[in-house]
């Protein structure tokens, strides 16, 4: 009888013990599921903008609602000229074509330099701008580091670059490449000469506060020196992903 008791309670201890992991082992499944759901959802979102244009973003919503009707116009990578696209990799990622949306030692450089210089690449700029919310949250920057591979894998160079022409900011309430020609040049992005392309491009990032049409002698020079990369990035190959 005493062997039987003590067989009881050693079957109920191991009963329990094996029980007490459960709720670990829940909401392990349920976290898994959760990030597998967002993973799919970022797949499904991703894959739908392959071959529909976006047709807003949260930061769109917010500019319109503070300010209004947005000038905004899109057009495809055809009818935009191929020095726009050149000068807009010179100026925000020149290792564009040499990257998988991450430029590691960008941001081993920017980690060195400290917080005032960014890393971000044009792959993490179309996420964040499509997607995402603006800001330098750790979570946002997290979600935009982990989304931006998929990204890669499903668009094509030439596709994320046109994606990031056509929602860049080029002054408040000006988005994309056309809207950005006619309001500054009153040409078309087609048209774009390699000086004016320079100028557009040297806006970037700060188009609430640089001006293509008045530049100051600074954005002169950075133009200068975007028309330089430009044209080097043609012959050294470094186009050759987004180009015909």
């Amino acid at each position: 009888m005493a062997k039987t008791t003590r067989s009881k309670k050693s079957s109920a201890k191991k009963r329990l013990n094996f029980q007490r992991p459960r709720p670990i082992r829940f909401i392990g499944r349920w976290l898994l599921r959760a990030v597998a759901t967002c993973v799919g959802l970022a797949v499904v979102m991703t894959l739908l903008f392959a071959v529909i244009n976006p047709p807003t973003s949260i930061y769109l919503v917010s500019e319109r609602v503070r300010l209004g009707p947005l000038d905004r116009d899109w057009v495809p990578m055809e009818q935009i000229a191929p020095v726009m696209a050149r000068s807009a990799v010179a100026a925000e990622d020149a290792n564009f074509c040499l990257h998988w949306g991450l430029d590691v030692k960008a941001i081993e450089a920017a980690l060195e330099a400290g917080a005032n210089r960014g890393a971000s690449t044009i792959s993490q700029q179309v996420v964040k701008n499509v997607f995402l919310w603006q800001g330098r949250s750790w979570v946002r920057k997290s979600v935009e580091a982990l989304w931006t591979p998929i990204s890669e894998i499903i668009w094509s160079k030439r596709r994320i670059l046109e994606l990031y022409l056509n929602i860049a900011e080029f002054d408040e309430g000006v988005f994309g490449v056309q809207a950005a020609a006619q309001h500054y040049f009153n040409v078309d992005a087609a048209d774009l000469s390699p000086l004016q392309a320079a100028r557009l491009a040297s806006v970037l990032p700060n188009p609430k506060e640089r001006d293509a049409a008045n530049p100051t002698s600074y954005l002169r020079k950075r133009s200068a020196s975007i028309m330089d990369g430009a044209a080097t990035i043609a012959v050294d190959g470094r186009a050759g992903c987004f180009t015909d």
